[in-house]
């Protein structure tokens, strides 16, 4: 029997996915026409003898999570629970802190997956690489081959090249270590909580030694606040557990909401063999369909709208005459009038956009020629300017007719009168 664990995070993180984490969890936004952890559940739900999915975070329990595990019990027939975190406790504390449920029932294995990544999820091909290594305490995690420079924005894995044994590990190194980077997917074997309490008691003793200082309550507090990627694979590495399995699928994290558009366009792809029923195709008196797009079924549209590639649009969006949408996601109540222009965007919950105007962004792809780039996690601002990026619409944003929105974010309910370029509109 296996189970799968999904590390959700909560409120305090997600800034860089702001203002549209205001409206929803960040877990939730929909990347290519669906909530970016239900790619993660689907995924789980085809691994054979796969019992039972924990969610693991600190978010609040509110409506929309709680609608959305229903709907996904019932459409993918798996048991799917949330386990709330009393506070931030880091990818190793969460799991180590509901070690109990995760257990229950005797899994042989479990799963464990940063909800922030969107990939091909090879969980059957980890599961078959597991059974190479015949040793029940082998932990295996996902790998991937980045360029030289990017892999100092990751952890960085040494292993060896027959075995695939994890040699060493380092999180985020400052000078190259190897061009192999973690992708925040895990398979391991219950033994693995035997590493995390090492860290935990190791933990507590500097605790102790704090004691006086500190509540009791904080003092515990700290010492569950355990970081699998440098407390626990770091100790690991070199001692015959730890193994890597190298995909040559596609990965990529989804950090900004500008990556948000570019993982939606490798799952769109992806949609080609795994979900062509909902891609959309050009039809008599229908808009001129370009490429990979996604509609909700209940959308209005004009037959001289041209849409795609890669653009995902949600329920009751209203697009009119003449509008032109490339790379973009619009979700739902959203309205385009005739002739607008919208390219590399993200169009917020029940925004309207005004006849000819144009709101465009400047997207953050990797460098194409390169198949080893991956997507840049930009800062905001770079020599004190706003780094160019996608254009973000807050929800019940109004952009008026005949202006043009450049690289700006918009914050929710905001009625522009004008034309904006490189800017926050607050």
């Amino acid at each position: 029997m296996l189970k799968a664990v999904i590390l959700i995070g909560g409120p305090q993180k997600g800034t860089r996915f702001r203002p549209l984490s205001f409206e929803v969890p960040k877990p939730l936004f929909p990347v290519a026409g669906v909530p970016m952890l239900q790619h993660h559940i689907e995924a789980c739900s085809k691994v054979p003898n796969l019992k039972e999915i924990l969610l693991i975070g600190f978010y609040q329990p509110n409506e929309a999570l709680s609608r959305f595990l229903v709907t996904a019990q019932q459409e993918f027939k798996v048991a799917i629970r949330y386990l709330q975190e009393y506070s931030a406790l880091g990818t190793g504390g969460g799991i180590y802190h509901f070690r109990d449920q995760i257990l229950s029932g005797g899994p042989q294995a479990f799963f464990v997956m940063n909800a922030d990544v969107c990939s091909e999820f090879p969980l059957l091909q980890m599961l078959e690489f597991r059974k190479q290594h015949e040793n029940t305490h082998s932990y295996i995690m996902l790998g991937t081959t980045a360029n030289r420079t990017q892999s100092l924005n990751y952890g960085c894995i040494v292993a060896n090249a027959e075995t695939q044994e994890v040699l060493h590990y380092v999180e985020k190194p400052s000078t190259f270590v190897s061009d192999i980077i973690n992708c925040g997917i895990y398979l391991f074997s219950p033994t693995i909580f035997q590493h995390i309490a090492e860290v935990f008691q190791r933990n507590q003793q500097d605790v102790q030694l704090l004691y006086f200082l500190s509540e009791e309550n904080s003092s515990w507090q700290r010492a569950e606040v355990i970081r699998l990627e440098q407390d626990v694979f770091t100790a690991l590495a070199g001692r015959g557990h730890l193994y890597v399995y190298k995909t040559d699928g596609f990965w990529s994290q989804i950090k900004s909401a500008g990556s948000a558009i570019y993982a939606s366009r490798l799952y769109l792809s992806q949609y080609h063999t795994t979900h062509p029923e909902r891609l959309a195709q050009t039809k008599e008196g229908g808009p001129t369909i370009l490429g990979n797009f996604i509609q909700h079924k209940l959308y209005n549209f004009f037959s001289s709208s041209q849409l795609g590639p890669n653009v995902s649009v949600g329920m009751g969006v209203t697009v009119g005459a003449g509008v032109r949408v490339r790379e973009s996601i619009i979700l739902h109540g959203a309205t385009l009038q005739d002739h607008s222009c919208v390219l590399n965007t993200i169009v917020g919950w029940d925004s309207s956009i005004g006849r000819w105007a144009r709101v465009e962004g400047t997207p953050s792809d990797p460098n194409p020629n390169d198949p080893y780039a991956k997507i840049d996690s930009e800062t905001l601002f770079r020599e004190g300017k706003l780094t160019p990026s996608i254009t973000i619409l807050g929800c019940n944003v109004s952009i008026p007719a005949e202006v043009v929105i450049l690289n700006s974010i918009v914050l929710p309910h905001k009625e522009l009168s004008r034309s904006f370029k490189n800017q926050i509109i607050l």
